[in-house]
């Protein structure tokens, strides 16, 4: 009988780190797509039924498997690999992408790949093989380069919404970083938003040039343009002396906490202030009296679950080491798994308004349908955004609710706009201003 030693295998580790300027971080992600669809179908365990049993916008409306996830790992590894070159196709599929975070949330359920990194890492090689972004972002990128907003207004209107009984503090611990959209488009939220800080007697500043978050350049790839962005609008914020950095909108609050640093290589910790949302800070300030919504706001309300305030929210730690055997990493690694973002704050404010009657969709919290709008979407693909608000305002039916509420000025607009273009009679609202309302006297 031999006594020889049993043959062993062993396969090198592979150096890798989270970084989306090279895709072949995330060729071992890509590649181990079993296409079991988690991406795309609600977890049985909470699936509410036949109705809305999924949680992927394009992959429902496009009904094909290139548009899905486990389609796109297909096809980016196959790019990464040098096999399949871009075309007209392909880059819509990329783009045609709410990048919400539903299939990440989903695969984290059975797998633990990065599924949103991936993404992410192909709209930025899109770039840099000269294909990528879509013509709407180019655009967009140009209006940021010439007037530091996404629309190309004027900066000197950057400021109109502060009416005469707005009083922001030369110097305070809190800044109020108002966003594009707030102070150009939706004025009423940035107005709401100061008036519940000045309620809760909480001095807060601005800064004295606000330019725009960098939402959609990261969104769409074009993460040189982002991160000079990024270090200049840290920089500026740093040098204010702030301590508190507040947002009332839910893409920038992201864009601020996750991926600026992401694009810095630091941790949301490292930022040198705190991110905040609205609903963060208002419902620790109800909760310890400093606000008091008295009013009664007789409604049968629902609550949308902004993506980047929910399963996109959970801050960010930059990651390098190694994956060796059945994809094991050194050192040990903390995965983003989407079940720690704000969900309770905005649901215990609503609740502590008199006359609120707060009912839930079928689909809530991790699971919640993407409005359509963000990560570019709007812009390029503005059918498919309208669809997919749609598609939520059908649960909005089914609840029989009178009042939809989210805390991101991009959800409000895509569903002001569907609602107005499908004749419904629910009233869409931001938080900050259904706040505001329960606080007047």
């Amino acid at each position: 009988m031999s006594h020889e030693e049993p043959i062993r295998y062993y396969r090198p580790k592979a150096d890798f780190k989270f970084d989306i300027s090279d895709i072949q971080n995330f060729v071992y992600d890509m590649s181990r797509c079993i296409k079991c669809k988690g991406c795309t179908w609600v977890d049985h365990t909470y699936m509410p039924g036949a109705r809305f049993m999924t949680r992927c916008p394009s992959a429902t409306k496009y009904e094909f498997d290139a548009y899905g996830a486990y389609g796109k790992m297909r096809i980016g590894h196959a790019m990464a690999e040098g096999l399949l070159p871009w075309n007209d196709r392909a880059l819509e599929v990329m783009y045609a992408c709410t990048l919400c975070g539903a299939c990440d949330v989903g695969c984290k359920r059975n797998l633990d790949l990065e599924i949103e990194l991936s993404l992410e890492a192909l709209r930025a090689k899109a770039v840099q093989d000269g294909v990528g972004p879509m013509p709407a972002h180019k655009k967009i990128a140009e209006n940021i380069a010439k007037n530091h907003n996404i629309y190309g207004a004027p900066p000197a209107q950057r400021t109109a919404w502060i009416s005469p009984e707005i009083t922001p503090a030369e110097k305070a611990d809190v800044l109020y970083f108002v966003g594009c959209t707030a102070s150009y488009v939706n004025p009423e939220i940035a107005r709401s938003t100061a008036k519940i800080l000045q309620t809760a007697g909480t001095q807060y500043m601005l800064l004295p040039d606000e330019w725009c978050c960098g939402n959609t350049l990261f969104s769409v790839g074009l993460l040189d343009q982002a991160r000079e962005l990024a270090r200049r609008n840290v920089e500026e914020v740093r040098r204010a002396g702030a301590k508190t950095l507040l947002l009332s909108c839910a893409e920038g609050y992201r864009m601020w906490k996750v991926d600026v640093p992401k694009l810095l290589n630091i941790s949301t910790a490292e930022l040198g202030f705190q991110v905040v949302h609205l609903v963060e800070y208002v419902d620790e300030q109800v909760k310890n009296g400093a606000l008091q919504m008295k009013k009664p706001l007789p409604t049968r309300l629902t609550y949308h679950d902004a993506c980047s305030l929910s399963r996109l929210s959970e801050p960010w730690t930059p990651y390098e080491g190694q994956r060796g055997w059945m994809g094991c990493v050194e050192p040990r690694l903390k995965r983003r798994r989407g079940s720690n973002g704000i969900y309770a704050q905005p649901r215990d404010i609503l609740k502590a308004i008199p006359g609120v009657e707060l009912v839930e969709m079928p689909r809530t919290r991790e699971n919640a349908f993407c409005c359509g709008a963000g990560r570019g979407t709007r812009e390029a693909f503005p059918e498919f955004a309208e669809w997919a608000a749609g598609q939520r305002l059908e649960e909005v039916r089914e609840i029989g609710a009178e009042t939809l509420v989210t805390a991101c000025p991009w959800c409000k607009n895509n569903f002001d706009q569907a609602v107005k273009a499908g004749g419904e009679t629910v009233q869409v609202r931001d938080i900050s201003e259904v706040i505001c309302a329960a606080l007047e006297a």
